[in-house]
């Protein structure tokens, strides 16, 4: 049973990278339609979003607006996309008191403009939809909405539609490229006995004879998948956490029957991953949005400034460690990765979801750094080795562009080897920390790519080529194999199994001695001499290689 155990929460980890749990078949045009910034899409750049949900538990339907302000950034194609998933319906578009005229095309409307607009016009039209949205199957994984009850019988609604996308229950433009930049606000409708929370600062409380309004605003840019809507029976708990950007307010909405196990559990642990995340990434992004936990019918999310949490109160990930190593049963896994996404995917956020690794792989770091927080730096090496019995190497870390279409899995378990590595060769820790500071000031509240973040990286090693580095561990399968061979000069070393020209640095160590260099498909002369006895070569442990 441990075994089994283990494999079933292994194969549960592994589905988190594709949110549908869909084979990926050759693209279709509704893939091209969702995965492209294209005509419809390009000429103009979301502002705020202005949404109102409300929810029907019984008929597991959705009613609502979202006024939706924007500027012109283009020449417009007279049409606008908006992209609403089947089998939610887009009841009518207002623009100036009048209704545009507007078609399905696959999992999408284009709206027809009359009027032309001016660059850097500002326009507002008010959208209304409803529908019985997509009901999640095994949340966070298979995802949409959640209709289901608390352990006291409750009603309970919550959402998770990452990879799925927030057009699977409201009309936005779904694509990673652009976010909101004044922000969003979210009103929920809720049963009076009931709350609503969502994103950002709670604004007031519309009472009403049968149904209360909650309305929620975010003051940041946010990624239209990070939305989130969860009614219940909650009860809030505060506290203050005194961070680089003063005091930050911290909130925990938690099932009334759970809110002091959460209160026990987590906020001690909170404050620490705080400490640590702020170290080592700079200041918490959202100060202006606070921090939030909220609790969830499904494992977690990383919801910004809203964190979805569904760890049951365990320590581990599920009361299991996904490193193998031990370090990883001591410390709440959710709380600690979905809170590490407020740096990794809610302040830098990926163009385009093939390039999602730059989220998973840097988040799953921020574990390694929290347990070398706490544990010091042989318990980080040691984890961060033990995740590599998680990779698959199925195929490339980084998927197909504009089709809206991830690569592996491995971006998480093989992410955390990359940055493991790249810490390595830059060999001085206040150098891998000014990097990781700068990767979040650069692209603060913004959206970047793969091939900027490598530019990025390159230019903290500029005597050291990275090229080949990158282009193995993210657009390939392949685990460099290094080979070692003694001549009367000394020993010499290649890789094998890599395109022509590779080269890398690498660790390795002879006669108890540790020695780094640069090593490529080319016997290279190493010029370390050792008696016939102690020839033995070994690989450091902080380089995912292979060894012959």
């Amino acid at each position: 049973m441990k075994y089994l155990s283990t494999f079933l929460l292994l194969f549960c980890f592994q589905m988190a990278s594709a949110q549908l749990m869909t084979k990926k078949n050759a693209a279709t045009r509704a893939d091209t339609i969702r995965g492209t910034y294209n005509e419809n899409r390009s000429w103009w750049d979301v502002i705020h979003y202005g949404l109102d949900f409300r929810p029907d538990y019984e008929t597991k339907t959705i009613t609502g607006t979202n006024e939706i302000k924007f500027r012109v950034v283009g020449k417009g194609s007279g049409k606008l996309q908006l992209d609403l998933q089947l089998p939610m319906t887009l009841d009518s578009v207002i623009y100036k008191g009048k209704k545009l005229s507007f078609e399905r095309d696959e999992q999408a409307y284009i709206i027809s403009f009359t009027e032309k607009f001016n660059v850097d016009e500002e326009v507002t039209i008010q959208t209304y939809f409803h529908g019985k949205p997509r009901e999640a199957v095994m949340p966070p994984w298979d995802g949409g909405l959640i209709w289901t009850k608390d352990d006291l019988g409750n009603p309970w609604i919550s959402v998770a539609c990452q990879g799925l996308g927030a057009s699977v229950w409201w009309p936005c433009k779904d694509h990673g490229l652009d976010e909101p930049d004044a922000g969003t606000t979210i009103s929920i409708i809720a049963s009076a006995n009931m709350v609503g929370v969502s994103n950002g600062n709670l604004k007031k409380i519309l009472p009403g004879d049968k149904y209360n309004t909650y309305q929620w605003d975010v003051k940041s840019p946010i990624n239209s998948y990070n939305i989130t809507l969860n009614i219940g029976k909650y009860n809030k708990f505060e506290d203050v956490y005194n961070g680089l950007n003063g005091p930050l307010k911290l909130e925990f909405w938690f099932l009334e029957q759970h809110a002091a196990q959460a209160k026990t559990h987590l906020l001690d642990e909170t404050k620490e991953m705080l400490k640590t995340f702020e170290y080592w990434f700079g200041a918490y992004p959202f100060y202006e949005d606070g921090y939030k936990l909220i609790e969830t019918p499904f494992l977690g999310m990383e919801h910004q400034s809203g964190i979805a949490y569904g760890n049951k109160f365990k320590k581990g990930y599920l009361g299991s460690d996904l490193s193998g190593s031990g370090w990883g049963k001591n410390w709440d896994y959710i709380l600690v990765h979905e809170s590490g996404h407020e740096w990794f995917g809610n302040n830098i956020s990926a163009e385009d979801v093939a390039d999602m690794w730059v989220h998973e792989g840097f988040t799953t770091y921020s574990e390694v750094l929290f347990v070398e927080s706490r544990y010091g730096k042989k318990a980080a090496d040691e984890y961060a080795q033990g995740l590599r019995r998680n990779i698959q190497n199925d195929r490339p870390v980084i998927g197909e562009y504009n089709i809206n279409r991830e690569g592996s899995g491995d971006m998480y378990f093989k992410g955390v080897q990359i940055i493991h590595m790249y810490r390595r060769i830059l060999n001085n820790d206040n150098t891998f920390r000014g990097f990781l500071h700068e990767l979040n000031r650069r692209y603060a509240h913004a959206t970047t790519t793969t091939k900027k973040v490598e530019a990025l990286m390159q230019s903290y090693v500029p005597d050291t080529d990275l090229k080949s580095f990158f282009d193995l561990y993210l657009r390939s399968t392949a685990i460099p194999l290094l080979q070692t061979r003694w001549e009367n000069t000394g020993l010499e070393l290649r890789f094998s199994g890599v395109p022509k020209g590779f080269h890398m640095p690498v660790g390795f160590i002879v006669k108890n001695s540790p020695y780094y260099m640069s090593v490529s498909d080319q016997w290279t002369r190493t010029g370390i001499k050792a008696p016939a006895n102690q020839r033995t070569v070994l690989p450091t442990s902080d380089f995912y290689i292979r060894m012959q």
